[in-house]
């Protein structure tokens, strides 16, 4: 069942994943840091199939997308996590970004958004 969904931003700490990828070691940490996945407020019900997803960086739009352009649905995206990982009430599930992945620099406000629902808005200090 799912409770609800927001707009999520998927940090990844580069430095540290180039690191661990040239030594041959686990990534993970470099997604997993503190507040590395700052979301919106939480609407309520199952996301629509079809709505505009875009990242703005200092109001210059860096990626833009549709949902109907997911690789899997979200049932499907639930279904083939659930065969690794027992999925529970409260976790959260980034589904992907469109292309355009690129750092952001200290001072910048980066906002996320999916066209009917809240913002997520983040400046980076």
């Amino acid at each position: 069942m799912i409770f609800g969904y927001a707009v999520g931003i998927d940090l990844t700490r580069r430095d540290m994943q180039a690191e661990a990828k040239k030594t041959g070691r686990p990534w993970d940490m470099s997604k997993g840091f503190d507040q590395s996945a700052p979301i919106g407020p939480v609407t309520r019900g199952v996301p629509p199939p079809a709505g505009a997803i875009t990242l703005t960086i200092d109001s210059q739009v860096r990626q833009a997308g549709d949902l109907a352009d997911m690789i899997w649905s979200v049932a499907d995206i639930i279904a083939i996590l659930s065969t690794y990982i027992a999925v529970a009430a409260g976790d959260l599930i980034f589904t992907g970004t469109p292309a355009g992945v690129g750092p952001i620099q200290r001072g910048e406000q980066v906002r996320g958004a999916i066209a009917g629902i809240d913002p997520v808005e983040v400046t980076f200090e």
